[in-house]
């Protein structure tokens, strides 16, 4: 026994952390199976088993590696003589593995909190870089927005009884991206984003752009499915943050004949169809652009407020055939809103680049909404994403870019919260005043309690 224990602290000083990257797939380099996978603590690298015929096992030979550790076990071991090893020095290593949290934790997330990695970089605790492995902001931009919607990630954060692989590996994810023990000052979306490809039919990829509003839509349904909701409000934290309600009255429009009334072309049905629907995210519309402009530098703008208008319950939209209005019925406490830049036609793609002006707190969505609940009206912006459009012949989303603006609990010195900005692997401090000058795409606005 003594003498295993001095084998064992020896070839612990092989051990390489600055190799070591837990946020890939778990696949055995060498079969390819996702069972009884070991990482190799000295390369870096996945290997399966640990019996004498194992691709680990003759790894540890071939290059004379010999401290492994199991994804699944959580335990540490030596090979090729395979024995376990008990080892406070390698604790750190499981925290980068799994990192668990308390409730009592989560409080300190939402002070200043500074991490320090491998070499000795300091990183803002939360705030981190997402690996673009090829042509994935558009999912990164998500990722970074829900991890900061603070019941979600306090809510995924202590989740460990997870039934589905999905709640598994975005459970991991938030844990990882809250971690201050990271080797690493950023985490790859990797195994997450590995799994919604094949949940999504290979829809949402890695290699191919894709629409961050179709990608959230996806995510937000697929998690409250997975959490086990239905369709009741309240029935999952997805519905219970996210869901509103809105009702929408039609009456359908009848051309006439241009023989029977010469003054009157169009009329409206009698008959008032009113629906009441439930929303997980609020579509605006853009005003269209101009047919003719004498200055194409001149980039239009519209307030939040004109945009909002067709949720006022008065302002009518024609819509395939149907005359309608939008009225909110219920609002939710995150209200995410999307603004409408990409549409089709039969001949092309066109992009809209109207600027929103909009304020970044205390705007009071009582206009739009028709309840009978007491509750407060009034929102904060917490989350913003907006787009970078380059203009290319043949325009179409694989030529986008997308960055992500957050709100921080932190306070600069004048009493104001802090806001950054993510885009891919580069954090950046930003002036609040400056965030509505992009090309926003998706809103996140807190209700104030």
């Amino acid at each position: 026994m003594a003498k295993r224990n001095i084998e064992s602290n020896l070839y612990l000083d092989t051990v390489n952390r600055h190799l070591l990257d837990f946020d890939f797939e778990k696949v055995c380099s060498v079969t390819l199976s996702n069972k009884s996978i070991y990482c190799c603590l000295i390369c870096g690298k996945y290997y399966q088993g640990r019996s004498k015929t194992s691709a680990a096992y003759n790894h540890s030979i071939d290059e004379e590696h010999h401290v492994y550790l199991g994804l699944d076990s959580k335990q540490f071991y030596i090979l090729p003589e395979n024995y376990k090893v008990d080892d406070n020095s390698l604790a750190d290593i499981l925290k980068v593995l799994e990192p668990s949290y308390e409730s009592g934790d989560l409080d300190k997330l939402d002070s200043d909190l500074v991490g320090q990695d491998l070499n000795k970089n300091d990183y803002l605790v939360g705030y981190i870089g997402l690996n673009n492995m090829s042509n994935n902001d558009y999912a990164n931009v998500i990722l970074n927005m829900l991890t900061h919607i603070r019941p979600l990630r306090n809510h995924f954060l202590l989740l460990n009884d997870c039934k589905t692989e999905l709640l598994r590996r975005y459970s991991l994810f938030n844990k990882r991206v809250w971690n201050d023990k990271l080797f690493k000052s950023q985490v790859s979306p990797h195994e997450v984003l590995q799994l919604i490809t094949k949940l999504s039919a290979n829809k949402f990829n890695i290699q191919n752009s894709s629409d961050p509003v179709e990608f959230l839509t996806f995510l937000l349904n697929q998690l409250h499915k997975d959490l086990g909701g239905n369709k009741k409000p309240n029935s999952s934290i997805i519905y219970q943050l996210f869901q509103g309600q809105l009702r929408m009255t039609s009456q359908k429009i009848i051309q006439l004949d241009e023989n029977e009334d010469i003054n009157k072309k169009f009329i409206k049905e009698d008959k008032v169809t009113t629906i009441n629907t439930p929303f997980l995210i609020l579509s605006c519309d853009l005003p269209p652009k101009p047919v003719f402009n004498d200055n194409e530098n001149i980039i239009p703008q519209v307030s939040l407020g004109d945009v909002l208008k067709k949720y006022d319950g008065v302002t009518t939209q024609e819509h395939l055939g149907q005359s309608r209005q939008y009225k909110l019925t219920k609002l939710p406490k995150y209200l995410l809103i999307h603004f409408k830049r990409f549409s089709k036609n039969r001949f092309t793609s066109e992009y809209n680049q109207t600027i929103v002006n909009y304020p970044i707190s205390g705007v009071d969505f009582k206009d739009y909404v028709d309840s009978t609940e007491n509750i407060n009206t009034v929102y904060d912006l917490v989350g913003n994403i907006s787009h970078e459009h380059q203009a290319t012949a043949g325009d179409d989303n694989n030529k986008s870019k997308w960055k992500c603006q957050l709100k921080s609990p932190m306070k600069n010195d004048d009493g104001s919260s802090k806001w950054f900005q993510l885009q891919d692997l580069f954090v950046e401090e930003i002036d609040r005043r400056l965030i509505f000058l992009g090309e926003t795409y998706l809103q996140v606005w807190q209700r104030r309690e």
